[in-house]
């Protein structure tokens, strides 16, 4: 029985991690000789309008594509040991399988159709993914971040409907010259929404925590380093396009909001896997604003090297809420690094990649981007705000770090914490492997020029300033009681704005829906049971039954009555048979 629940997992793990190696030797053969392949089929031709399925191979799909297929066969292997109670773990293999083909078609179509069906099929399968634990917490988060991702759906299908007027829809051939088009400006405006919508952009951001329902090895593949980083995929692409537009500079404002509102709240935050989300969320922003800059690559080296170690950080909470059985609050945590060592390794050097510890990959793609920050020619707002995400990143990773590993363990008096699920350490090591490595190896094949950013030393320093602010104040205020610098900074009131994300969960969910409701209500009672009854059903029914009682008056064996309508009967009959 156990062969055949396993067989799938074995299958699936060496199948990914084969085309993984696949993709990479096929991605040094492109880089090295600059090819890029374009497939096309033709499926059906109406009208001078082609539906054609296409296939663009270049080094930028096929590097991703090898990340995808990487990070995915190290979490099947995860799964094995860690849904190995799970009656239904085929299912679950099968759901996450149909998610990394629905990413590579988004990944290798230049063809706005197959993207969306790429898109669409990440949308369903997470939805599928979300609400894989069946209860009420998992339907209303399954329920959010589908009915989220369903905004960016529509968008991408009117893009669909404005781009007929091109005669196909193969927007790469496009980029170049549609720049100045009026239906170019409404299509790239509905791709940057589509992209907020995927990629939990404010004001979308709410779904993202919510989906931290989903199962861990869920968590590690789809909400962290995949399905979110759709929407910043989609935008490198139509990089070309975007440059010249209004709406990429609001972006750049938005994300940037992203970024900072993620990084307070991840501060505030006592679920583990929350925390981690937020920080995941505060990292898209910070890929959706230097892409906002111009800078396509950047952004695209930022998000392989962010997949490596956010998953291993995913993948090292999914240990420890096993060995806490099961409870994901942190402040019934503590000195872990004692007892588990190899996954507090993990997450040490996972945490310490996030914050931009030099020589991890987080460094490489995070120096370089906040470099390219202090070269541009950018407000002081959002030089800002770069920095001091940067330094919140610091302060939350540090609070975990004192959450974690550094306080008394606070869940039970006699506990037994092991370290000994070798499948689980043995995914992780690959994934840890690469967090240590991808940072400088991508740096050697994506840019393969040299660079140095020339700047003064405070400005090239400055990252390391606000890291060390960062670190200090987390420190600091972990140490404190429960928060006791809000009584004396914050109000309740700010605090909990702080906390709730900026009350964005509730203005997605009630905010939206309370009003239509309210409304509704007062139609039922004012239109449905109200007017309409009075005009039709209860109405008729009160008339016919006051004159229903009125004839039964008559009716009641009264003689006055009887021979009086008798003889009111026969002056009728005469009066008839006189007109005749």
């Amino acid at each position: 029985m156990n062969i055949q629940k396993y067989c799938i997992c074995y299958i699936s793990f060496f199948f990914l991690f084969f085309f993984m190696f696949l993709n990479f030797f096929f991605f040094l053969y492109f880089t090295m000789n600059n090819i890029i392949i374009m497939l096309e089929w033709e499926i059906i031709s109406l009208n001078s309008t082609s539906v054609v399925m296409s296939i663009l191979l270049d080094w930028m799909s096929l590097l991703f594509m090898m990340f995808v297929l990487l990070i995915s066969s190290v979490v099947i292997y995860y799964s094995k040991s860690y849904m190995s109670s799970e009656l239904n773990l085929n299912r679950f293999i099968v759901l996450v399988l149909l998610f990394v083909f629905s990413m590579i078609m988004l990944i290798i179509s230049p063809n706005i159709i197959s993207i969306l069906l790429g898109w669409d099929g990440l949308g369903l399968v997470s939805y599928c993914l979300v609400i894989y634990y069946q209860n009420l917490k998992s339907y209303n988060a399954g329920m959010l971040t589908a009915l989220s991702n369903r905004i960016g759906d529509v968008l991408i299908l009117m893009v669909i409907s404005w781009m007929l007027n091109y005669g196909s829809w193969n927007y790469i051939f496009y980029m170049n010259f549609m720049s100045n088009d009026y239906s170019m400006m409404i299509i790239s405006l509905m791709i940057i929404m589509a992209a907020m919508t995927k990629s939990a952009q404010i004001p979308f951001s709410s779904w993202l925590p919510a989906a931290m329902a989903a199962p861990t090895p869920v968590s590690a593949l789809v909400h962290s380093s995949t399905l979110v980083t759709a929407g910043v995929y989609l935008l490198i692409r139509f990089n070309i396009l975007l440059m010249d537009m209004i709406f990429i500079k609001i972006l750049l404002l938005i994300s940037g909001l992203t970024m900072f509102m993620a990084g307070i709240s991840a501060n505030y935050e006592f679920d583990l896997k929350k925390i981690i989300a937020l920080s995941t969320l505060s990292q898209l922003g910070l890929m959706m604003s230097i892409l906002s800059m111009g800078l396509p690559d950047l952004a695209f080296f930022h998000l392989l090297t962010h997949a490596m170690f956010k998953a291993l950080l995913f993948m090292c909470a999914g240990v420890i809420i096993h060995m806490m059985n099961d409870i994901q609050d942190i402040r019934f945590m503590g000195g872990i690094s004692m007892y588990i060592p190899l996954t507090s390794l993990c997450m040490n050097i996972s945490n310490m990649a996030l914050c931009g510890i030099p020589f991890l990959s987080g460094f490489y793609s995070k120096d370089l981007i906040l470099d390219m920050v202090n070269n541009s020619n950018l407000n002081l707002l959002i030089f800002l705000l770069y920095y001091l995400s940067t330094g919140l990143t610091v302060f939350y990773t540090m609070r975990l770090l004192m959450y974690l590993m550094i306080n008394d363990f606070n869940l039970l008096t006699v506990y037994n914490l092991y370290d000994e699920d070798y499948i689980m350490l043995k995914s992780m090591f690959i994934l840890l492997f690469m967090s240590i490595i991808s940072g400088s190896l991508l740096s050697w094949l994506i840019f393969s020029y040299p660079y140095m950013i020339y700047l003064p030393f405070n400005l090239k320093m400055m990252v390391v300033y606000v890291m060390f602010l960062g670190g200090m104040l987390g420190y600091l205020i972990s140490n404190m009681m429960v928060y006791s610098l809000n009584k004396f900074i914050m109000s309740y009131n700010l605090s909990s704005f702080l906390s709730f994300m900026w009350f964005m969960p509730n203005l997605s969910t009630y905010g939206l829906n309370y009003y239509f409701l309210n409304f509704g209500q007062k139609l039922l009672l004012n239109v449905d049971f109200g007017w309409s009854e009075y005009y039709s059903g209860q109405g008729m029914m009160s008339i016919l039954k006051s004159y229903s009682m009125l004839f039964n008056v008559f009716q009641m064996n009264n003689l006055k009555i009887y021979l009086f309508s008798f003889i009111l009967w026969m002056v009728i009959c005469l009066l008839i048979i006189l007109m005749l």
